[in-house]
């Protein structure tokens, strides 16, 4: 089992900028893919982001050019930096990992093994 905490997240202006980061227990190192998603109120949750063991991303195209996932090796840390934020982007942010090769692209959440137990983002107007 691999542990995932998400923290970093709170209410921002559009506009603004947050990172979000997600710590992984020793047992991330298993991963193929590491992923962030979202979940805004009355709509299924949505891929955002994906690293893979490559060091290959992929994003949403809601988020291309806006949001950039990395992670830290040294400190078992995956983040999401989140730039140029909207009200769209709205809503509760989850970290995942998945212990086996997944197709190219964002692909649904159920190809996911681990995951955070979310933390909120605010964009106000």
């Amino acid at each position: 089992q691999v542990h995932m905490v998400e923290s970093g997240g709170g209410s921002v202006q559009a506009g603004g900028s947050l990172r979000l980061s997600c710590a992984m227990s020793t047992g991330s190192v298993r991963l193929y893919v590491m992923g962030w998603f979202r979940r805004a109120p009355g709509k299924e949750r949505e891929g955002v982001a994906r690293l893979d063991s490559d060091g290959s991303t992929a994003y949403a195209d809601s988020v291309k050019g806006r949001f950039t996932i990395s992670k830290d090796n040294a400190k078992n840390l995956l983040y999401l930096q989140m730039n140029n934020l909207k009200p769209e982007d709205y809503g509760m942010y989850y970290c995942a990992g998945a212990q086996t090769p997944l197709l190219e692209g964002i692909v649904d959440d159920v190809w996911y093994h681990h995951w955070g137990q979310g933390i909120q983002v605010t964009v106000s107007a």
